[in-house]
């Protein structure tokens, strides 16, 4: 019997991919996109390549068509869904308030779920085929044993600490120096190379071991408790910040609680389309922090952070667990906007908002020399989503001596976007060169942002532009616990 042609098996799958997208898409929500073009802009991809399909309205126009059945969706459609960031600087500037970001995750979903039921189906047809060879022509990446892989590490964050000991001996045994001498990882893309060399040293403790507690009392006059977000990464590759965000906390009057329940946001599920994952993360923290008694939910990471402040959109459709993930979704605060709230820190003398008297301030400026020109580069989630992007100024604004120069183009995306600049290197480095360029515009000798993603990005960018001596890279929250906590 002859082998089935490959083309009529392609047929049953667009046309299921068309009805999914049918099924899955918010229609009325595509509709609402009136076509203004406000959006372009503020788009990094089309900013980068001047293609209307690599606009949020060329997207949004490509998801109709496929929807309704009037364009296939071929690679080309994949291509320019994956293009995208994810950064949602055009929800903003919409007039229509379009909800991009979420009917990007919806087709996402969709797009996702297809790619597993034909890796599956590629297993089956191999299995069923005597010769013992594998045809990769067109095969989606088999996503599902991927998920296999990393899933079961951010599933449980004491493993995700017990494999981060690897990286730590890695790193401190001195076999990363040894790997570099050698150049043993030559076999690696130049961004994953770029990557390894500029992380920060992995800790296995985690911020619960590091401050030693699980519940730690505010100093001074109690307004609160607060209970932190940790975070994966966070918890491995910036374990300093996490402990200065308690500290910080603490100074400010709230109690800290630090839930051992709690697990991985679920972003990078939910960003790749597998929502039933991101799903069982939310259920998750949602009781995690439900039985710990909060006032307010603290993220000090801006990708952590607008993923939790969503969860009542996560599970809207979920009878028994929207009301409680409503309330979640309530408490999600960013740190600087809890840091704000507290009158501790008011007494340490203003720069910029009114709150020391401008004779007082100048006179204090003349008396100490500012010892870093700082800027500060937004973290797209942080502003876009959590719509806190002023908190991260206005508390740096609080420091006395500050030499702060505003980055321009600081809201745009700095080409991180979760795993985005892994996935789609060239497109990230190319928002990176131009947004290095404006930094180094600025005259700074520190670059400092809100999500651990940012952070790394621009440090690749710092040693793209071969600044190590010049240029550092900083957390907003080690930045203040370094001037104020000393």
């Amino acid at each position: 019997m002859s082998s089935p042609n490959p083309k009529v098996e392609r047929v049953p799958s667009l046309l299921t991919l068309q009805q999914e997208l049918t099924k899955q898409l918010d229609y009325n929500e595509l509709m609402n996109c009136m076509r203004c073009g406000f959006c372009q802009p503020s788009c990094p991809t089309y900013q980068e390549t001047g293609i209307e399909a690599a606009s949020p309205r060329g997207r949004i126009a490509l998801m109709k068509a496929v929807a309704d059945g009037v364009m296939e969706p071929d690679e080309s459609f994949r291509q320019q869904i994956n293009l995208c960031l994810g950064c949602r600087a055009c929800e903003p500037v919409c007039p229509s308030d379009v909800k991009y970001g979420q009917l990007l995750e919806q087709t996402k979903s969709v797009l996702f779920e297809q790619q597993l039921r034909s890796a599956k189906k590629n297993e089956q047809n191999e299995a069923a085929d005597g010769s013992g060879y594998k045809s990769e022509s067109n095969r989606p990446p088999n996503m599902k044993r991927l998920h296999k892989l990393v899933k079961p590490a951010f599933k449980s964050h004491n493993r995700m600490l017990s494999l981060s000991v690897l990286l730590e001996k890695y790193q401190r045994s001195g076999l990363q120096r040894y790997a570099a001498k050698k150049k043993l990882l030559r076999f690696l893309p130049d961004h994953f190379q770029t990557l390894e060399r500029i992380l920060p040293q992995a800790d296995s403790q985690g911020v619960a071991k590091r401050v030693n507690a699980s519940f730690l009392p505010a100093k001074g006059e109690r307004i609160g408790t607060v209970g932190m977000f940790r975070g994966c990464i966070m918890d491995v590759l910036f374990t300093e910040t996490n402990v200065n965000t308690v500290n910080l906390l603490r100074e400010s009057g709230y109690d800290v609680v630090i839930p051992e329940a709690q697990g991985c946001c679920g972003a990078l599920f939910s960003h790749s389309g597998d929502l039933e994952t991101a799903r069982e993360f939310a259920k998750k923290n949602i009781q995690a922090f439900a039985e710990a008694k909060v006032d307010y939910i603290a993220s000090n990471a801006g990708g952590c952070g607008a993923m939790l402040i969503e969860y009542d959109y996560l599970l809207k459709d979920d009878a028994e667990w929207w009301a409680q993930a409503e309330h979640f979704s309530e408490q999600i605060k960013d740190i600087s906007e809890l840091l704000l709230r507290s009158e501790r820190w008011k007494s340490i003398e203003s720069i910029d908002e009114g709150l020391a008297d401008q004779e007082h301030t100048s006179q204090s400026r003349a008396n100490h020399a500012p010892q870093d020109t700082i800027t500060y580069q937004d973290s797209c989630h942080l502003r876009n989503v959590m719509k806190a992007g002023r908190g991260p100024r206005q508390l740096l604004r609080l420091l006395p001596d500050l030499n702060y120069v505003e980055l321009e183009g600081a809201e745009g995306c700095c080409g991180s976007a979760g795993i985005y600049n892994l996935l789609q290197p060239k497109m990230a480095n190319d928002i990176l060169d131009h947004k290095m360029g404006k930094v180094n515009e600025t005259g700074a000798s520190i670059i400092l942002t809100s999500n651990p993603g940012c952070l790394l990005q621009m440090k690749i960018g710092v040693e793209r532009e071969q600044a190590q001596d010049r240029l550092k890279v900083m957390h907003v929250v080690d930045y203040f616990a370094e001037k104020v906590m000393k």
